[in-house]
């Protein structure tokens, strides 16, 4: 289960503003959304916990609110579950690696350093052009494994 970070949203919302960025009613909801739900969620698990504060909510509207939460960095789109769950160090930008337990849907954010460091040297080497630097590893987390 996620544990949303200390910060309130109030804090995303003071990131977003010094991007240049601005959370309306329905980025705020999907954000406090994510925050609560404490695992992550689709587009459109989303969208039905949105929908009791707005109605008009539609699943376009709700992709629309996580295109913008992950442009400033408020939010992470975790690939292999094709989910989405509210990034834990929204204060600065980061490599990113998330560990995922297939058994119980527990997602862990780490933020290793010698990980992202070797994850640059291998670019460098490779010379490969970088869309994104999460990284993540799915496997068995040590409460299911007893």
């Amino acid at each position: 289960m996620l544990v949303p970070p200390p910060s309130p949203l109030a804090a995303y919302e003071a990131i977003c503003r010094r991007q240049g960025g601005r959370l309306t009613r329905q980025r705020r909801a999907v954000l406090a959304a994510l925050l609560a739900a404490g695992r992550p969620l689709s587009a459109y698990e989303l969208r039905d916990m949105v929908r009791s504060a707005e109605p008009t909510v539609t699943p376009a509207s709700i992709y629309r609110c996580l295109d913008f939460l992950l442009r400033h960095g408020l939010v992470h789109r975790l690939e292999t579950t094709r989910a989405f769950v509210a990034c834990f160090h929204p204060d600065h930008d980061h490599a990113v690696q998330f560990l995922i337990c297939r058994q119980c849907g527990t997602v862990v954010e780490a933020e290793d350093a010698k990980l992202a460091a070797a994850t640059e040297r291998l670019v460098a080497r490779m010379g490969f052009a970088v869309e994104s630097r999460t990284i993540e590893l799915t496997g068995t987390c040590a409460a299911c494994r007893k």
